[in-house]
């Protein structure tokens, strides 16, 4: 599977970035995969590669490279329930930097890099997130309905900044979409009443909670990790992939 390390240039600088895509000399679509806060890593790169064997060319971005090229904290080899508080200290202050204003700047820069890869086919992308990333991957389908025609996020707070903005967030949307909740993360009357949003924005959506799971589920190097959460995630994605790109 090639790999190859990548600076994406940007408003504000250059973005180094991991890009994984089948060794068979062909175009194949695009798709933008934001990480969690905790960056881009092995488990990402594991993550990029097995996206990439069933016919994508992945794009996972460090984006948040103003503060630095990834790993842009230090991270131990597991995040256990012992390493996590410090980790996520740290991380904080980076989520909160990281504003509207940047998320959509930034999205326009990775997306326009994207297309213009010699490995990419023409047509629609889609866009993957996980935690915050999950966030930024409604953010950048929302910007860019025209070029999105799909986006899946899990794990992430896409209802966190209360209805008017989830309200906001919908309006443009006209990608496909699936949200995979972790059951710590929003109750089911919270999962209502996100669906319903997205029933009234008139967004083609799956959106649940996946049994058993904590925030963070999809990621094998945390104590969140479980496998059988991280297995529907592919069993949700690869069928909306195959949906709504040219390969599928």
């Amino acid at each position: 599977m090639p790999t190859k390390t990548l600076q994406i240039p940007t408003a504000d600088g250059r973005a180094d970035a991991f890009a994984a895509f089948p060794d068979d000399g062909e175009r194949h679509p695009g798709v933008l995969m934001y990480g969690d806060a905790f960056g881009i890593r092995p488990v990402l790169r594991e993550m990029a590669r097995e996206l990439a064997g069933h016919g994508y060319y992945v794009l996972v971005p460090n984006f948040f490279y103003r503060h630095g090229p990834a790993p842009v904290i230090e991270l131990p080899e597991y995040i256990g329930e012992e390493a996590r508080p410090a980790v996520i200290a740290q991380v904080m202050p980076l989520i909160k930097a990281h504003t509207a204003e940047r998320i959509l700047s930034d999205a326009e820069a990775y997306l326009g890099f994207l297309t213009t890869q010699p490995e990419v086919s023409d047509g629609p992308v889609a866009v993957t997130g996980y935690c915050i990333g999950g966030l930024l991957a409604m953010r950048t389908a929302a910007a860019h309905p025209g070029q999105v025609a799909a986006v899946a996020g899990f794990h992430g707070p896409v209802g966190a900044d209360g209805p008017e903005s989830l309200h906001h967030l919908l309006s443009t949307l006209t990608a496909e979409v699936h949200l995979g909740h972790a059951e710590t993360d929003l109750t089911p009357e919270a999962l209502g009443e996100l669906n319903k949003a997205l029933d009234a924005a008139g967004v083609d959506h799956t959106s649940e909670i996946y049994p058993g799971t904590v925030h963070g589920f999809t990621m094998s190097d945390t104590d969140a990790f479980n496998p059988a959460g991280l297995q529907r995630h592919w069993d949700r994605l690869l069928p909306l992939l195959a949906r709504t790109l040219a390969n599928g």
